[in-house]
C-alpha cells in the first residue's frame, strides 16, 4: 500500500528528474573544473518502495582550478551540496551567494546556475544527488529553466 509521504516522495523525485540526452551534458561551459564521482549506490526503496530500480545515490567530488567555472546548467536530479575546501560563488537568476568550507546548501536541479572559484586555489565541494538509477554519465545538463537565446 502507498502511503501519502511514499507517493509525495515519488512524486517530487519524478518531477525533478527530468528527461535528457547524454550529448546535452557535452555542451556545458566549462573551464578548469572536474569531477570524481566517490559513491553509488540504487536506492532500494527502504520505506518506499516504489524507488526500487529507478532512483540511485551519487556522491560526487567537484573540483573547480583557481579561475575556473561552470557555466549555466541544471541537474538531473536534486542534491545536497557541501564545500570541503576554498571559496565558490554559486550565481542564480535572481541572486549571487558565496559558499566557503563547512558551508553546506540544497539544490532542486530544476533552477539553472554557474559556479566560479573565488578563492583563488582549488575550491572543492561533494555533491549528494538522487539520479536516475540508468545514468552513466555527468548530472549536468544544459539549462531548462531559460529562453535560449
Amino acid at each position: 500500500m502507498i502511503t501519502t509521504r511514499s507517493a509525495i516522495a515519488l512524486l517530487v523525485l519524478s518531477i525533478l528528474t527530468p528527461r535528457f540526452s547524454a550529448a546535452e551534458s557535452l555542451n556545458v561551459d566549462t573551464k578548469g573544473s572536474s569531477g570524481k564521482i566517490l559513491y553509488e549506490a540504487e536506492i532500494d526503496g527502504g520505506h518506499i518502495p516504489e524507488l526500487v530500480g529507478k532512483y540511485k545515490l551519487r556522491v560526487t567530488e567537484i573540483a573547480i582550478a583557481p579561475g575556473g567555472y561552470v557555466g549555466d546548467h541544471n541537474h538531473l536530479g536534486p542534491g545536497i551540496r557541501q564545500m570541503t575546501e576554498g571559496e565558490m560563488e554559486y550565481i542564480l537568476p535572481d541572486e549571487t551567494l558565496t559558499y566557503q568550507t563547512g558551508d553546506f546548501f540544497f539544490e532542486t536541479g530544476d533552477v539553472s546556475h554557474r559556479v566560479v572559484d573565488k578563492s583563488g586555489k582549488v575550491s572543492k565541494h561533494l555533491l549528494f544527488e538522487i539520479l536516475p538509477v540508468d545514468l552513466a554519465g555527468t548530472s549536468l545538463i544544459l539549462p531548462r529553466d531559460k529562453d535560449p537565446e
